[in-house]
């Protein structure tokens, strides 16, 4: 997501005057509708404070935004291959869908031809944008932090059942089944260098990644299946301090880090807040 309040002015202006030029240039979040959009989309210009601008559609799914069915942002301004096109209307079915070969089978797809259009009109493969998607899913409970409640889960979300089955599968448990479990806590970090996912219980940090790192449902996976635990939206002192910590790394004036983590079961670092 791009920080730069300057810039973002910039952006917004294009934005409402519909600039072609700015095409490819960036894609524009807007929270009031869940949707991501071209800078020349013909729908009615949402508030400045409801826009979030992304260099990438893929910074975009990400952060949960699904494609405007208006501008298609992800069929401009060059139009797309049918199998391009055919694949994108796949994934708004079923979002929270895993492929696999005989998925693109089912399509009469040859998936290698999918991965290398895909990668040719968007920069990343078919798979990596399915997973995108998917993951903007489950991390969108993430970024919410604890504003979230269960009946939020059950019905603020364009697929809710489906999301609560993503949700389960790289969390562990949905927040209503979650009494006897152990839980750890995630939370979603803007850094200067993109989003990051922390994951830590109320003591140590176990997990710290950009969100668009591959193999990282399978990393949050293996991590909860290993503990026993179930991973929720939440903030723990460590979050806030990696959090702390992280925004003076990237201003220059931290070269150590002293949250304390856990790295392969071992204790790792010193305790948060130490000298």
């Amino acid at each position: 997501m791009i920080h730069n309040e300057e810039r973002k002015i910039e952006y917004y202006k294009a934005l409402v005057e519909k600039r072609s030029d700015y095409e490819g240039v960036f894609y524009v979040g807007v929270k009031s509708t869940g949707v991501f959009c071209r800078p020349t989309c013909p729908a009615r210009k949402p508030k400045y404070e409801n826009c979030e601008f992304y260099e990438t559609a893929q910074q975009a799914l990400l952060a949960s935004f699904r494609p405007c069915q208006r501008c298609r942002p992800l069929s401009h301004p060059n139009q797309v291959s049918d199998i391009v096109r055919l694949l994108v209307e796949a994934v708004e079915q079923n979002p929270e869908k895993r492929w696999k070969g005989r998925d693109f089978k089912a399509l009469s797809i040859d998936e290698s031809t999918a991965r290398r259009q895909f990668k040719k009109r968007f920069g990343m493969t078919f798979v990596e944008y399915a997973r995108a998607r998917r993951m903007g899913l489950a991390l969108k409970s993430i970024r919410s932090g604890e504003k979230i409640i269960d009946t939020q889960l059950a019905s603020g979300y364009d697929s809710s059942s489906g999301f609560r089955d993503a949700f389960s599968r790289i969390m562990g448990a949905p927040p209503t089944l979650l009494d006897d479990s152990r839980i750890l806590k995630a939370a979603w970090l803007d850094t200067r260098l993109g989003p990051m996912i922390a994951i830590t219980d109320e003591d140590e940090l176990y997990l710290l990644e950009f969100v668009d790192r591959r193999g990282l449902e399978r990393e949050v996976e293996r991590l909860r299946k290993r503990l026993k635990a179930a991973i929720i939206p939440g903030q723990t002192k460590p979050i806030q301090w990696i959090k702390h910590e992280l925004t003076q790394y990237f201003e220059g004036t931290l070269t150590e880090f002293k949250t304390l983590f856990i790295l392969s079961g071992h204790l790792s670092s010193k305790a948060y807040g130490s000298n």
